[in-house]
This record gives structure tokens, sequence and C-alpha cells, in this order.
């Protein structure tokens, strides 16, 4: 079960809480939302002034999007997060791979016009009840590993891209969270276990770092330099690289991303209610929550933005802190959206070490692992045939893309024609993903070995509350 919750999912906290609760959040996902404009900016040539405005528009399509998502008739209702999704990535890099010698504004258009035009095809997807057929095989058995796979593959992310840049600050932000959260029986600081571990690092980290400890150029080292050479406001909003673009290389190498992000939201929504002490989300909240999904979508291409997704490691977080208010995590996109328009509010959260932020995602992703086990507990595992599924599908999710990515070539031939080779990049960013992999696997499996209704866990439990019914 989860940690015993303080809030639950209607629960409206007192707004000193909310508020502080809410930029938890903010800085539990503002270091992966920060990371993909970081890695798409350079990548499509952007100077050091196009990198920063694209981090504020990424920052206010992405409140906009939580508040969508979080809305309980225009979205799931759950308190989940919307942030900057990974499963874009591969995608957007065949955009930029085609488009860079036209110039950045001309790749974020295009980019643009597949968000656009993937969303409103998601959001039919969702929004229309499409989305329930394709839940019937999404059971526990397929769910399980589709979770465990996004938090156990992101490990590389955790620890190699920014935990082992300097262990010290990172393993003393991973013992102060085990502290507040599981040593500590003051309610209020296990709300802010992830707040407080974060703040305090970062405090001795800035001091040290004026003292001389930690000179320029250390993984810890702070600089405020950039917040004082940051401007106040940004004002662009609505297509600030210009009007989008529409392609069907782009639309088509998008469309992979959309795949992975549907398999994994749904897995995300299934968490988030393991997460908040309520049963599965039924067919209605699946599907507006899809819908939400492309609907946001389609907003960040004109907000000049990335691709959505649910994030889990503020799923994670909910599992921590056992604070699962929606209204917390509407406070967080409001300050994400205030964030957006203060470009010196968001060059400070900027100046975060990456060691920093590697030690909040080593509790955070192993957290998410694990509820993906905790949803396998209401299938049958003591059952061989599922035994057999979740292992064969976990050991693709973590062996397979490796060798997708390494081996290109065999899915984008260039003596093939434009089509193949956009039908290639699409199968190949799909099985690239380790999430849609899991899914696909399991999902497969599941469908086609025959087994009972008690062994793939369908219809186990009640559903006691949903996020729409007050």
């Amino acid at each position: 079960m989860a940690k015993k919750l303080i809030y639950g999912l209607n629960d409206n906290p007192p707004f000193p809480i909310m508020v502080l609760a809410g930029i938890q959040h903010v800085l539990t996902l503002f270091g992966a939302t920060t990371l993909v404009p970081l890695i798409f900016g350079p990548a499509m040539g952007m100077d050091v002034l196009q990198i920063a405005a694209f981090i504020s528009c990424v920052y206010f399509g992405m409140g906009v999007a939580t508040l969508i998502q979080t809305h309980p008739r225009l979205g799931s209702g759950l308190p989940i997060v919307q942030g900057s999704s990974f499963s874009f990535i591969p995608s957007v890099m065949t955009v930029i791979g085609a488009y860079k010698a036209m110039g950045p504004e001309a790749v974020m258009q295009y980019i643009g016009g597949a968000l656009i035009l993937g969303g409103i095809l998601l959001s039919v997807v969702g929004y229309s009840g499409i989305v329930g057929y394709v839940r019937k095989v999404i059971t526990p058995v397929v769910i399980g590993p589709v979770i465990m796979a996004i938090g156990f593959s992101l490990a590389p992310v955790a620890i190699q891209g920014n935990a082992a840049n300097y262990w010290p600050a990172s393993l003393a932000v991973v013992f102060l969270i085990f502290l507040f959260s599981l040593v500590s029986r003051n309610k209020y600081v296990n709300i802010f276990a992830i707040l407080s571990a974060i703040v305090i690092t970062y405090l001795v980290c800035l001091g040290l770092s004026h003292a001389g400890v930690f000179p320029e150029g250390h993984p810890a080292h702070i600089s405020l330099g950039r917040v004082a050479e940051a401007p106040w406001l940004r004002y662009d909003i609505l297509m600030p690289w210009g009007p989008p673009k529409f392609s069907l290389l782009a639309f088509g190498a998008m469309l992979a991303g959309f795949f992975a992000v549907m398999i994994e939201s749904i897995g995300d929504y299934h968490s988030v209610s393991y997460a908040s002490g309520i049963e599965d989300p039924d067919e209605a909240t699946i599907s507006r929550g899809i819908g939400a999904e492309g609907l946001n979508c389609a907003l960040s291409g004109l907000f000049g933005s990335v691709g959505t997704t649910s994030y889990t490691e503020n799923v994670g977080l909910i599992g921590l802190t056992g604070v699962a208010s929606r209204w917390v995590v509407r406070t967080g996109a409001i300050l994400l959206i205030l964030m957006s328009f203060v470009g010196k509010l968001g060059a400070l959260i900027a100046t975060m070490p990456s060691p920093i932020i590697g030690g909040a995602y080593i509790a955070l992703f192993g957290t998410i692992g694990a509820l993906g086990i905790q949803v396998l507990m209401r299938a049958d595992m003591g059952s061989q045939r599922n035994v057999l599924i979740v292992g064969f599908s976990f050991l693709m999710a973590l062996g397979l893309p490796g060798w997708v990515e390494k081996n290109q070539e065999l899915f984008m031939n260039p003596a093939c024609s434009a089509l193949v080779q956009t039908l290639g990049g699409m199968l190949w960013a799909i099985l690239k993903t380790p999430m849609a992999v899991a899914g696909i696997c399991a999902a497969v499996c599941d469908s086609l070995v025959p087994g009972t209704d008690e062994e793939r866990g369908i219809g186990a439990g009640a559903r006691r509350e949903g996020p729409g019914d007050r």
C-alpha cells in the first residue's frame, strides 16, 4: 500500500502548506522539464537567449497542461503533473535532422505543427472513448512492467547523468529524504521531505561555492551571476517562434512519441491512483486523461513548447510525502506559469547543480519502479504464466532499446523511399523506448496466452471513489 495519506485527493490543505507543497512539485519536475529544451536547443543551433526563451515556453506549456489534466471534466482529475516528455526525444531529433539547415525557428515551427496534428489525433482517441478498447488489454500484468520500466530505466539519468557528477551532494540528498520521510514522525517534515532535502543541500553547496571550496567548474558549484543577467519579464506566449508548419515527415516521426506517451500515461494513471489511496481509474477517467494529453500537446505546439506527458517522478513524490491533493498539484502548475513570465526566477532555479537533482531522482525513480511491483500484486504472481510474461517483458524493456538505438540504419535505410524511412523511423523511436517495449511485449503475451481473469488481475477490488465523483 502507499504511504499513509496526510492529504487525500479532494483535500484542500491550508494555504501555506499548499504553496510549499506546490513548490516541492515544481522542484521535483524542473530538472527533467528543463533538461528536454537543453537537449533540443543546442541540437537545433539555438543561442543562449533563444534557449532561455525556450525554457520559459516549456514552463508555461507544462503549467497549462497540468491545470487541464487535473481538471475532473477536461482531464483525468488525478493529482498528476504534466512535464516535458522524454518519449519525444528520438522523434524530435529526427525533425531537427531534417530541418536544421533552415534555422532553429523553422525547426520549432515544424515541431509545433507536428505536435498540433498529433495532439488532435490523440485527443480524439481519448475523448471519443476509443482508448477504452485499448484499456481492455492493459491489465495489471501489462501495467506493472510498464511502470517498472519507467522507473528503473531512468537509473542512468539519475546516476550517470546527475548523481555521479559529485556523490557527496547526491548522497546527502538521499540521506535527508530517508530521514525526513521515513525516520521523522512529524507530518510537516514528512510533507516537505523532498523540498527540505533539496533546499538544505542547495544552501550548503551555495555556501561552499562562495567560500571557494567548490570552485567554478566543480559539479556542485553554484553561481548566481546568470540570475543577474536574466531579464525580468517575458511576453511572447502564443507562437513565439512563428506560425506552425506542417509536414508528413515531422508528423510521422512524432507519432512514435504519442504512442509511447499513451502507454506511459495509462500506467501513470494507475500508479498515481495507488499512491493516492484510490482504486484503479475507470474507463471514463482514462479516456479524459488521454484526451487531455492530446489537447495539451496541441496547445504546447501553439505555445512554442515541447510534447507533454504525465510525470512519474511526481507520482513518486506523492508516495514519499503522503500528499495526494489535486489542489497542491494545481498550485504547482500556477507557480510554473508564473515562473515562465519571470526570467530571473527561472534562472535562479536553473542554478540547481546536477548532483542535487540526481539525489532526488535516486529516491523518486526507485519509488516509481516499486509502484510497478505493487501493481503486479493485483494479479496472481504465483502463476507461472504471469511470472514468465512479466519477466520476459521487463527484460526486453531493459535490453532491446539499447540494441535498437545502435542499429538505427536497419530501420531507416537511406536507400529506401522517404515514406519507408519515415515509417522505419517511427518503429525505431517506439522500440528504443523502454516503457513502449514493456507495454507491447506484455500486452501481446497477456492477450494471446490463456489465463483466467483472476490470474490477469481483472476486476480485482471495487473502486471506492474516483477523482470526478465530488
